[in-house]
């Protein structure tokens, strides 16, 4: 039976009914990959992974199988790309499996770079929950190299006990066992010297202990094995959401009292593995952002929006929260560029980009940058009343220019009329002035040329002005004809 080859172009992953990341077919195109020789397999992984870059069973199984045609180069470029946004134990001890054989033959200088190598995995995943065995793995191989003199084995011994009392302290899965196999070796080591070290890291221990039990309770919420895909709304992904937010807030209360660089460190550790799953989600990386900034860290929370806008380029929330960011640090031209990227050629610009980009050159470059602005944004398609209400309120309330609100609302009217919502701001703002004549003059004007169905609104104000200002012969008129209105 001959098995049909899928082509990676063959096969979608975007699905024409959903606005979302076809998982069904990821998971064909991973398997068929694995079926094929290495030079077809590459450009299935390729697709693969330019659709799901933080999928790390994914880069594990394209390194794998690299390391299995012996193609050290290739597995090298591919591990550049991928370890340091995939913080996950599995394919990092696959890392370590592969820098292991490459050095094996090496003599000393292939031991310092697998040590190295050990010391650079446990710097980024030595905290996560599952990295016990990673700790193991390293002392079995610093017990494993031979030492030729006693001061080398002294030296050894030493290392190989920093590593034990980094590693109990460490809230995994084998906390227990770590902690077992450091008594037995101090042990082995030295019973007069043993007693003094273990209790002075038991207390250590037991903390790291109680954090790991209540860690594993929001760890074993998460399903590790998700594809980041954009929101649907599905229960599953809400879930998944709240357990990530929950392990998130978890680790942001530093529940094992360690000092602020390491809780930092594991807190940005949490934030990096949440976003391997949560990668379309613009209010994670919205809050990481936000939590380095509020730690004093301005230039981090730059660095994790630019991340953010190449994984969710059209995210308007985002380019704001950027642009203010930029903006409080001082950097204005920064920041201008942003508010540029949101309102591209004007042509498909929102209300909201020209409202904030008004608001922004008023703040930046004063009142003359900001008219200029508004003058050619009534000119776009795009160009709501909406625009018109906040240059003339930034006027009237900041530039204390009653007379220009005042002429920019009666701008607007000749283009939003139709709209009842803009003659109910218009009137909000005269009401303000206490200028009721005027204000009587734009709700005849207005109820003159909106259809009936549209003038409730207008009539209600309308009746509610008369009847807090007005006198009762002028109260009783507008409610009569309001009736009249509705009648017809």
């Amino acid at each position: 039976m001959v098995t049909e080859i899928v082509q990676p172009n063959s096969l979608s992953l975007s699905d024409g009914n959903a606005d979302k990341l076809n998982v069904e077919a990821a998971e064909k195109l991973a398997n068929e990959a694995l079926r094929l020789p290495m030079s077809d397999a590459v450009p299935i992984y390729e697709h693969l992974l330019a659709t799901f870059p933080t999928s790390a069973k994914y880069w594990k199984q394209y390194v794998e199988a690299l390391m299995a045609s012996n193609n050290d180069e290739a597995t090298k470029q591919v591990f550049s790309r991928c370890l340091l946004n995939c913080l996950q134990v599995p394919l990092w001890r696959c890392y370590i499996r592969f820098i292991r054989k490459v050095n094996d033959k090496k003599g000393i200088e292939g031991q310092e770079e697998t040590k190295k190598a050990f010391e650079f995995m446990l710097n980024y995943v030595g905290s996560d929950i599952a990295s016990g065995p990673v700790w193991m793995e390293y002392v079995a191989y610093l017990k494993s190299l031979p030492a030729q003199t006693t001061l080398e084995e002294s030296q050894r011994m030493t290392t190989i006990r920093k590593l034990y009392q980094r590693a109990i302290v460490m809230p995994t899965h084998h906390v227990e066992q770590l902690w077992r196999d450091y008594e037995n070796f101090e042990n082995s080591v030295s019973r007069a010297l043993a007693k003094g070290l273990v209790t002075e890291y038991q207390p250590k221990y037991n903390s790291a202990r109680a954090v790991y039990r209540e860690r594993k309770k929001y760890v074993d919420e998460i399903d590790w094995n998700m594809l980041a895909v954009p929101p649907s709304g599905s229960p599953k992904e809400e879930m998944q959401w709240v357990a990530w937010k929950k392990l998130l807030s978890f680790e942001k209360g530093n529940p094992q009292r360690i000092d602020n660089a390491s809780a930092n460190k594991r807190i940005t550790f949490a934030y990096e593995q949440c976003l391997m799953y949560l990668y379309h989600y613009p209010d994670i990386w919205y809050d990481y952002a936000m939590w380095h900034a509020a730690n004093g860290s301005q230039d981090s929370a730059i660095k994790v929006f630019q991340r953010a806008l190449k994984a969710l380029p059209d995210s308007g929330m985002l380019k704001y929260a950027y642009a203010e960011l930029e903006e409080t640090r001082g950097s204005a031209q920064a920041a201008k560029k942003v508010y540029e990227s949101l309102l591209g050629d004007g042509m498909n610009a929102t209300a909201l980009s020209h409202i904030q980009f008004i608001r922004f050159l008023r703040r930046t470059e004063g009142v003359e940058a900001a008219r200029k602005y508004f003058l050619d944004a009534r000119k776009s398609p795009n160009c709501t009343y909406h625009v018109y209400v906040a240059y003339a309120m930034m006027a009237f309330c900041l530039d204390k220019d009653a007379k220009l609100a005042h002429n920019i609302f009666e701008a607007g009217l000749k283009r939003f009329m139709h709209e009842p919502s803009y003659i109910l701001e218009y009137a909000d703002f005269l009401c303000r002035l206490n200028d009721d004549r005027n204000i009587r003059a734009l709700f005849e004007r207005a109820l003159s040329s909106l259809p009936p169905a549209e003038s409730v609104e207008v009539w209600k104000r309308f009746a509610q002005f008369e009847q807090m200002y007005g006198d009762l012969t002028s109260m009783l008129k507008v409610e009569q004809r309001r009736k009249e209105a509705y009648a017809a």
